[in-house]
């Protein structure tokens, strides 16, 4: 839940309002409705998109969003699972009242456990959730991220130090103006490791 969270804040941070959401929502869909973790999630998700539409100029869409959003959030405490609530809540009203105060004031930015995230500040765990949106969003082949990020997690589960895996899924995450290169260094590297693993199968059988 932590990472998902740090992940989708800081998307949301980096101005791609639409794609915070990713970061949230198959976390989202796996808990049982109605319980705080699924409102707060709820209630981020529509956030986002209540923005989202401010920023398209969708006045009636992002009204609507931003009162069913302040609805999911209302029964929460003003601090919950890192997330300043109350905060949140009071853009939402304000948002709702007059949805061009987004353009007056400036997009809103979130806060976790009182930090405010960029995307160099995240660590693996979240980096490789914001890898997966922006694999999606940009059209890289998310397989290769999905892959590197399992074999980074087989690295740090056998102890291993200083993964290449590691380095890379974060860094296609936190370095947009060289995600292509790292890309393909990450694909390249998977295929290394695939081809290992494919030389020993059925050795031992």
């Amino acid at each position: 839940m932590r990472e998902h969270l740090r992940a989708g804040i800081t998307v949301f941070n980096a101005g791609d309002f639409h794609d915070a959401h990713d970061a949230w929502e198959d976390h989202w869909l796996d808990l049982e409705s109605g319980t705080d973790d699924e409102q707060l999630l709820h209630g981020l998700i529509q956030f986002t998109a209540a923005v989202h539409h401010g920023y398209g100029h969708n006045w009636t869409g992002c009204v609507g969003l931003a009162e069913s959003a302040g609805q999911y959030l209302a029964g929460l405490p003003d601090e919950y699972r890192g997330v300043d609530v109350a905060r949140v809540r009071r853009i939402l009203a304000e948002v709702a009242r007059d949805p061009e105060a987004l353009y007056r004031r400036g997009a809103p930015r979130l806060t976790h456990e009182g930090e405010y995230l960029l995307l160099a500040d995240l660590a693996f765990e979240s980096a490789a959730v914001a890898a997966g949106v922006y694999a999606e969003r940009e059209g890289y082949d998310e397989t290769t991220i999905d892959r590197g990020v399992a074999y980074a997690h087989e690295d740090l589960e056998s102890g291993k130090q200083n993964s290449r895996f590691v380095h890379l899924v974060r860094d296609f995450a936190t370095d947009p103006a060289n995600r292509g290169i790292i890309h393909q260094r990450l694909g390249g590297h998977v295929e290394q490791r695939r081809h290992r693993e494919r030389d020993v199968e059925g050795l031992f059988d």
